[in-house]
Parts: structure tokens; sequence; C-alpha cells
């Protein structure tokens, strides 16, 4: 490959430009357009003006942000069943809760850094979860260990009912942003799965 430009002569650069400046007079192209010229003979190296990054449809952002809420709400009703859980199996349902809890911060997190890639801004604040939120409200105070687990069961379900509304249209706009809702739904229905067994009967 020639790295001198200098070194080309007018009737190379005349031969090189043909298809990218038609039949412009070599001697009037500015020398970074002979380079442009020769790089584009050479590879397959796009013109930095044509690309451009994945422009989102705006469902996609107000999709996630439903998604968001409801993973934030679920993430902290988990935590307030956490703390005021009474009764039988306490200690092992009370560190069950803990892992519920993680994995829906996890996920909220990554739904809201992928909504920051796609240059939406996630809305976590508490007055908007509060406000916006799909998931039933958690009760107060102290919780027994079989109706926590009917209770937490419910309000996973209320979150995976969110991620699988939107999914189709998500995955219509941006099927590697749908890839994520499917990790996301796997994770919390086995979850939800491991739960409700505390309560099953044979």
């Amino acid at each position: 490959m020639v790295t001198q430009l200098d070194s080309v002569t007018t009737q190379d650069v005349q031969y090189i430009a043909q298809g990218a400046f038609g039949d412009l007079n070599p001697s009037a192209l500015s020398s970074y357009e002979r380079e442009s010229a020769m790089i584009t003979s050479e590879t397959n190296r796009r013109a930095v003006d044509a690309v451009h990054g994945f422009q989102a449809p705006d469902s996609l952002p107000q999709n996630l942000q439903k998604v968001l809420v409801d993973l934030i709400e679920l993430h902290l009703q988990g935590k307030q069943a956490h703390w005021n859980l009474v009764g039988t199996n306490f200690r092992d349902l009370h560190l069950q809760l803990d892992s519920i809890v993680d994995i829906a911060r996890e996920a909220a997190d990554t739904v809201a850094e992928r909504m920051r890639a796609l240059d939406a801004v996630p809305d976590g604040r508490t007055d908007t979860v509060a406000a916006t939120t799909s998931v039933p409200a958690a009760p107060p105070g102290l919780v027994g260990t079989t109706e926590t687990v009917d209770i937490v069961t419910n309000r996973i379900y209320a979150t995976v009912d969110t991620v699988r509304a939107v999914h189709d249209e998500v995955d219509a706009a941006d099927p590697s942003t749908a890839d994520l809702l499917h990790s996301i739904i796997t994770d919390l229905e086995k979850q939800a799965w491991m739960l409700k067994s505390e309560n099953g009967k044979a």
C-alpha cells in the first residue's frame, strides 16, 4: 500500500478516484480527498460521515422505562419482605429474598445502562417509581413466611408480565435489547418457581 501521497502520480489518482469522484480533475482534489480515494480503492472502510449510531425509536426507551420502574419496585419490595419476615423457615427465606433482590437490582442496572447506551435517560427516582410502577403495593408491618412467599411470588410475576408485555415491540425495534429482556424473564421466572415451591404440596 502506498503511504506517501507525494509519490502518487496524477494518473494514479485519476484511476483510483474514478469511482469516488467521477470525472473530477485529480488536480482539483485536496490531499484528504486523494487519500480517501486511495483508501477506498484498497479497503472496505466506510467514509467517516457514513458511520452513524443506532437511532432508537421513541417507543424503545419508553418500554424500557416501564421495565425499569417495575424492577426497582420489585427490588424494594423484596427488601421490605426481607426485613419484616417472621415465622417458620425464617432464616432460609430471609436469605432467599436477598437473592431475589440482587437479581432485580442487577436487572434494573442492566436496563438503565442499556437506555443510556441508546442515548435515553432512565428515571429511577422514587417519585417516578411510585407513580408509574404496575407492581401491586407491599403490605405494611411484619408478615409471616407463608404469606410472604405468596406475596413476593406475585410481585415477581407482575414484573415479568411487564417485561413480556413490551417484549415484542422491543424486539421489533432492536433485537439486541430484546436479548436482555430474555435473560431477565428467565432469571425472574426461575426465582418465582423456587420461591413458590416453599408453599407447594406434592
